[in-house]
């Protein structure tokens, strides 16, 4: 044992209550019988698996081979909400004969259903240990109220994302009883496609029907106000119908409604309808590859926001109950499904489609971290809970400036010369810009972003702006899952192997985004600029150096190194002038700033460099814009240089070209504008006939870096809403 307290195997209680909350038990459940020498393991079955119009569920426990220790009958049938009432209650007077005869160190108890908190209050009433899956969650209706409360009764929490942590932790909960583990059901999801599934699809809706040429839809009351969805149910029906393809529809759960839910569907002929197969239950396994391969998902089932953005499918999340629910770019919420053509425009969005998979809610290594954290539990450490209260403050009153904030990003733009922050909101205005010198040291230069932020964060409150999170973007090489600096340009001196996001967030308390100035400014123009709605294009940043991002399939492109779209560094002549790299030959020796500079000084000390009407202050050091300007005013030799530079790029952008055929390509930067004409003849010149069409344009955005660095921020924290 790591640390059990004593040297017994730990006697585990698992409690299911339906199909739904099986699925992300039972792989608990597996890993638990995988290690006998460390655990026992008490399977107790209630709620709605016990009862056939919900499919006697259990059965697939068996078919696990599980043994079921105990089968409660705790469901009152009714279908409302004194039958909720009634069935809670149930629960609590069969329960402590069963807790008092298993007597288990702990009990697993999964995420928000009413069933659950009767297991929960029965536990923490009879002194026995609560683990609970998926709290600090947050979705909508009486779901929240439910989770939340056996969250206060839980002593361990198992939570699947960043934000659930944070809000545990906002709840007051022990961090140290908190792990970040995943949903335990993406260990099955994130391997689950198989050769097979077409026999699937076949078995459950026809042999004549295609892969992505199908809807599935699970819809439940929402029980917070069952009117409505009802009616919203009906005009789901209503739409799918009309849509005319093939849709496999799962009962509702038991919640108070689903019987009025079910009188819909008969009413309409769902269950004799040709387009339609009305099901109680799938085994979770089939259901998996079901959703994988649909062309759609429609309904409110957490399942579709959660575990379907695995495989990439599109959904379409009807109504309020899963309302504050974290989701990938595959959902597209439909908050007021208030009529029939509203449901059916979102089918005709969303159907067909395929987004990128997402792993918000787990990477597949959730059930190894469990049982690690299982093993960790000490059966010696007092069983009464420690909240961690933070300290009072003074109470201030809300207002209406409160109510009406603008919803804001601080952006932080560190370049070679300058360090920048502004305040952006949410459509890419830039409400406040502060600018001072990037110093030359690690304790100054980070000390002075420090400062910088928390000045600005203190003038937003002033300005009505609440910032959400923060967003840097740096030259050099980064990793943005941890927020750290691997390695920087020679622009950014002693600024190698730097944790930005910990100093940052620790200070202002705020979530931090970090990432390359090239990849924020190929994020800026994907949400604010030319790049927005294409699926796949390259931004080219053409100022001190020159760099650049890639987005692919609408996702920007990191590399397996984090290395990924450093096309400054393209080679485009074996023998060309030496890079800041090391290397000789690159775009960035040709056509950066730098290079550019590099020639006005040779051309400025051979007093080649100036025409009439020019001049340079004895106090001004000769850059790139000199030379530009010399070129404008008739320069042969600037002109010639500015043309080789112009040429490097141009070959640079026919060899992204060839190697990505992007649908788009952005120039960005101070010299974007002076490169346009010559970059689109090198690639009349040189490119394939087949990428020749693609359309080369100059960046409209005036600060892509602050942009980028915001669109991080504003990407993550909010989302799509139709």
């Amino acid at each position: 044992m790591e640390k059990n307290g004593n040297n017994r195997k730990l006697r585990v209680c698992v409690a299911t209550c339906n199909r739904a909350d099986y699925s992300k038990l039972a792989p608990i459940m597996f890993g638990i019988k995988t290690e006998p020498e460390f655990f026992e393991l008490d399977v107790v079955v209630l709620g709605s698996h016990l009862i056939d119009d919900y499919g006697n569920t259990y059965r697939m426990i068996e078919q696990d081979d599980f043994d079921i220790n105990t089968r409660l009958h705790t469901i009152v049938r009714g279908e409302d909400e004194a039958a909720m009432v009634e069935s809670v209650g149930l629960a609590l007077v069969k329960l402590p004969d069963v807790l008092n005869r298993l007597k288990p160190d702990i009990m697993i108890v999964h995420g928000d259903r009413f069933d659950a908190l009767a297991l929960a209050t029965s536990a923490a009433l009879m002194n026995i240990r609560i683990l609970h899956i998926e709290g600090g969650e947050v979705s909508g209706t009486i779901d929240d109220s439910i989770r939340h409360a056996i969250t206060k009764l839980a002593h361990y929490h198992v939570c699947c994302t960043r934000s659930a942590e944070q809000h545990l932790i906002s709840m007051c909960e022990d961090h140290d009883r908190i792990l970040l583990a995943g949903c335990p059901s993406y260990d099955k999801l994130l391997s689950a496609k198989n050769k097979d599934y077409m026999s699937i699809i076949r078995m459950w809706l026809g042999d004549d029907v295609k892969s992505k040429d199908y809807i599935v839809a699970l819809q439940h009351p929402v029980t917070t106000d069952i009117k409505h969805s009802i009616k919203m149910f009906e005009l789901t029906l209503d739409a799918l119908i009309s849509f005319n393809k093939r849709t496999l529809v799962l009962f509702p759960n038991i919640d108070a409604g689903s019987k009025e839910m079910v009188r819909v569907m008969r009413k309409k002929g769902i269950e004799h309808h040709p387009n339609f197969r009305a099901v109680k239950h799938v085994p979770f396994d089939q259901f998996i590859q079901l959703v994988a391969h649909a062309g759609c998902m429609i309904g409110n089932s957490s399942c579709g926001v959660r575990e379907v953005g695995a495989f990439g499918t599109p959904v379409i999340n009807l109504g309020t109950r899963q309302i504050g629910r974290e989701t990938g770019e595959n959902v597209l919420h439909v908050r007021d499904a208030d009529t029939q053509d509203k449901i059916l425009q979102a089918l005709h969005l969303q159907f067909g489609k395929q987004y990128p998979c997402s792993k918000i809610y787990g990477d597949g290594n959730a059930v190894p971290r469990i049982l690690k954290f299982l093993k960790s539990i000490d059966l010696q450490e007092p069983l009464q809970k420690k909240f961690c209260f933070p300290p009072v403050k003074e109470n201030i009153s809300q207002d209406i400036d409160h109510i009406l904030e603008t919803l804001s990003a601080l952006a932080v733009d560190l370049g070679g010369t300058n360090l920048r922050v502004a305040i952006v909101g949410m459509k890419g205005e830039i409400v406040k810009k502060y600018t001072q010198f990037n110093p030359k040291t690690y304790e100054e230069r980070i000390n002075l972003i420090l400062q910088m932020c928390v000045e600005a964060a203190a003038e937003a409150v002033k300005l009505n702006c609440r910032i959400l999170g923060v967003g840097i973007s740096t030259g050099g090489r980064v990793n943005p899952r941890e927020g750290i600096v691997l390695h920087s340009t020679k622009l950014i001196q002693e600024w190698n192997s730097v944790d930005l996001r910990t100093p940052l967030s620790d200070t202002l308390h705020l979530p931090v985004w970090v990432d390359n100035d090239g990849n924020c400014a190929a994020m800026a123009e994907r949400k604010f600029g030319q790049g927005k709605g294409l699926e796949n294009f390259v931004t080219l940043i053409t100022g001190t150096g020159i760099g650049g991002g890639i987005i692919h399939q609408h996702e920007l492109i990191h590399g397996s190194s984090f290395c990924a779209a450093e096309l400054g560094h393209l080679v485009v002549s074996l023998d060309g002038p030496d890079c800041s790299c090391g290397s000789h030959g690159c775009i960035e020796a040709y056509a950066s700033g730098m290079a550019l500079q590099r020639e006005a000084k040779k051309l400025h000390d051979e007093d080649l460099l100036l025409v009439e009407g020019m001049s340079v202050p004895k106090d001004e050091a000769v850059g790139a814009l000199h030379l530009i300007q010399a070129a404008k005013l008739g320069n042969a030799k600037a002109q010639s240089i500015l043309r080789t530079a112009g040429t490097a790029l141009g070959l640079g952008v026919v060899n992204i070209l060839h190697t990505m055929n992007p649908s788009l390509v952005i120039l960005s930067g101070v010299l974007a504008s002076h490169y346009i004409h010559i970059v689109k003849d090198v690639i009349r010149q040189q490119a394939l006939s087949s990428v020749q069409d693609v359309d080369v344009v100059v960046s409209d955005l005036v600060d892509p870096a602050l942009l980028g660095a915001a669109s991080m921020v504003l990407d993550y924290t909010t989302r799509r809403i139709y």
